[in-house]
């Protein structure tokens, strides 16, 4: 089978190994595997064809989520579905999956002046971040109301959720199909170039793990967990990470793939509920 990569640009601009790895793993079970990097071509969307028997959707920029769009729409099978990546996009809407389905998560505001969250400081500190961001960008603690009046006129909707205190450290959750693993480092915008370190999870935690990818219809795909005084909250859903830290994670990766090829492995993306 021809599977196309849909990547995104590497920050520092090098090949990610765990890719090279598992497109290796591909080819030597036959498959063509090729990629791209919609922001480095030039392409017409009205002749977008399919040309590929599954295109996995490694990138989460707007303009390959409207070009996985535009082959959705004819029928290509998109891995992860792309309902799920577009949804999960914006993580006003994942908040409300993951509350609907009882999966632990910061209680969320939206709104379109930021000053009208002051009065939420009464009753604890505030994350504030961009619906679509990534990489730890433009997030915001407030603790006081000046913390809010100091974050710059938006570009993008905003949103509000309670800051979960927790030790310090974030626990990223990958998971691949039913494995789960977790890797704890400390937040900030760099932390996504570094690996971590390989953490032991519970139960608890897997299950969290493993119904978030129910709810939003993902079978590569990574969350990002506060441990707290009250247990696990999922702070984050993003799809298919870049699983530093993760032994053997190209391997796992290349199995699913093939797997989902060959119609071992099916997904659901979010539904609604008549």
């Amino acid at each position: 089978m021809k599977l196309h990569f849909m990547i995104v640009r590497r920050v520092p601009p090098v090949p990610s190994p765990v890719l090279v790895e598992a497109y290796d793993i591909l080819r030597g079970r036959g498959h063509i595997v090729t990629e791209d990097i919609a922001e480095e071509i030039l392409q017409r969307p009205d002749l977008l064809q399919i040309e590929a028997d599954i295109y996995i959707l490694k990138s989460h920029t707007e303009l390959s989520l409207a070009l996985a769009g535009i082959l959705h729409t004819q029928g290509a099978n998109i891995l992860n579905p792309y309902i799920s990546c577009s949804m999960i996009q914006s993580k006003i809407i994942t908040s409300k999956l993951l509350r609907k389905a009882g999966v632990p998560a910061p209680d969320s505001w939206v709104t379109g002046d930021l000053g009208m969250a002051r009065s939420l400081l009464e009753r604890h500190p505030l994350i504030i971040k961009p619906h679509m961001g990534h990489r730890g960008a433009g997030v915001h603690l407030c603790r006081r109301a000046e913390d809010i009046d100091k974050i710059p006129p938006p570009a993008t909707p905003m949103i509000v959720q309670e800051a979960i205190p927790g030790p310090g450290e974030d626990l990223k959750i990958y998971v691949v199909g039913d494995q789960v693993f977790g890797v704890k480092k400390e937040f900030s915008e760099t932390s996504f170039t570094v690996a971590g370190r390989h953490e032991p999870i519970t139960d608890e935690v897997r299950q969290i793990s493993q119904k978030v990818g129910q709810v939003c219809g993902l079978g590569l795909y990574g969350l990002d967990i506060i441990e707290s005084d009250r247990g696990p909250y999922v702070v984050d859903v993003n799809y298919f990470p870049g699983y530093k830290g993760v032994p053997n994670a190209a391997g796992m990766i290349a199995d699913y793939i093939d797997d989902y090829a060959r119609g071992k492995i099916t997904l659901t993306p979010p539904v609604p509920r008549i």
